[in-house]
């Protein structure tokens, strides 16, 4: 089913951008630690959807949650069941604009993207700062940002309140490539 899922939101993300010009991958990388009194906690997911429309852009990220993986089979199962509730909300998503993209070059260049960042069913614009670079045939995008918890309603609970960290730093690494139908 996920799998089913993931090729219908990619046929629908490929479809609904209308330009010529696209770059998609599949395989981006975000992962988020957190550093607490007793153990940091962090994870990777790398089966990042993420899609570039070239000529205004514009750009699209689906994560599924249950594709996180920790170090710690039972730091994932409370990831899923305790926090982000991953059978209700199995999915993150950000939609935005990457700021003057046309300015980009095959240098790196930090660039500034903006849009709406979905997690645990609320949503929040947000600003971030990518470190990117663009070929013909290649758009390659990686960064970092922080977000807060109390920002997508994530209850923590009061037992372990003190033992994890409200805010968590979100790392990414996008090696889109283009796409021809």
């Amino acid at each position: 089913m996920k799998i089913l899922s993931t090729f219908f939101l990619c046929l629908f993300l490929v479809s609904s951008a209308n330009a010529q010009e696209r770059f998609l991958t599949k395989k981006g990388m975000i992962s988020f630690f957190s550093e607490t009194p007793i153990e940091n906690i962090e994870a990777q997911n790398n089966q990042v959807l993420s899609i570039v429309d070239a000529t205004s852009g514009k750009m699209a990220i689906a994560i599924l949650m249950k594709s996180f993986m920790f170090k710690k089979a039972l730091m994932q199962e409370h990831f899923n069941e305790n926090y982000v509730e991953s059978d209700k909300y199995p999915k993150a998503t950000f939609k935005g604009d990457i700021i003057d993209f046309e300015s980009i070059t095959t240098s790196e260049t930090t660039t500034a993207i903006k849009g709406d960042l979905t997690i645990h069913g609320k949503t929040k614009e947000i600003t971030i700062n990518a470190v990117t670079k663009k070929t013909n045939e290649v758009i390659e995008m990686t960064g970092n940002f922080f977000i807060n918890l109390t920002d997508f309603d994530v209850k923590i609970p009061s037992v372990v309140k003190n033992n994890i960290s409200e805010k968590i730093k979100v790392s990414f690494r996008l090696y889109h490539k283009a796409y021809k139908k």
